[in-house]
């Protein structure tokens, strides 16, 4: 068994953890119900690694290669959800999502 971390910020809500087995397809929510974002990304943190750029959409669904898996984005750009089909020991990290609106700068990866 090994663990998925979200870190929440302001105004954002994830589950603090998840676990799962090798191999066994986890889900990773993230909902911000007071903002309504025009692009979500996903970064994901590696044990004694910087964050790195993951996935980003705008609304409906996008496949990720690596890890393999899918980003959804709910119709009203409230939430979303990173799903992780075959997780590998490997994959075990912290996952941040973060969303921007149009007037908004991109986000950077957190510190």
């Amino acid at each position: 068994i090994f663990s998925f971390l979200a870190v929440s910020r302001a105004q954002v809500q994830q589950e603090p953890s998840a676990q799962t087995s090798e191999g066994k397809g986890i889900n990773i929510t993230c909902s911000h119900p007071n903002i309504e974002a025009d692009y979500t990304y996903w970064y994901r943190q590696l044990p004694g690694r910087a964050p790195a750029f993951l996935v980003s959409a705008f609304k409906g669904s996008k496949e990720i290669p690596d890890p393999e898996g899918q980003l959804w984005v709910s119709a009203d750009r409230r939430s979303s959800a990173l799903w992780l089909a075959r997780p590998r020991l490997g994959d075990a990290a912290v996952y941040y999502c973060a969303g921007e609106k149009e007037a908004d700068q991109k986000p950077s990866a957190p510190n």
